[in-house]
């Protein structure tokens, strides 16, 4: 079974930066599309960013592009988020998401993730 721990979320002012991290208990990827999404109240679960565990093309939903980062670190098992210039239109509970072995294809939706973590809240003031 693989497990998703995701930390870094807080409470941010607007303009500010926060960087969230995704372990993966379980490295049991020879490559598979990971990625970001995040779901804010009263909101569907939306794409944020994609990489796959192996290779450097990465993938960012528009409202996002420019801003926020999606990077990993193979050798420590983790998954980064780096997030710039937040408003208070990026709150949400963000969460890190795995595509099944060996499935790397991008996509954006939710429905081809198969590894969930529990979620990190990001709320950003104004």
């Amino acid at each position: 079974q693989v497990q998703l721990v995701e930390s870094g979320g807080g409470l941010v002012q607007a303009g500010g930066s926060l960087r969230l991290s995704c372990v993966v208990s379980r490295r049991t990827f020879s490559n598979a599309l990971m990625g970001w999404f995040r779901q804010a109240p009263m909101k569907d679960r939306e794409f944020v960013a994609a990489i796959r565990w192996i290779g450097a093309t990465t993938y960012y939903a528009d409202s996002v592009k420019g801003r926020f980062t999606i990077s990993r670190d193979n050798a420590k098992n983790t998954l980064y988020l780096q997030m710039n210039s937040l408003n208070p239109e990026d709150t949400a509970v963000y969460y890190c998401a795995a595509r099944a072995e060996g499935l790397t294809d991008y996509t954006s939706s939710r429905m081809d993730y198969v590894y969930w973590g529990q979620g990190t809240q990001v709320t950003v003031s104004s």
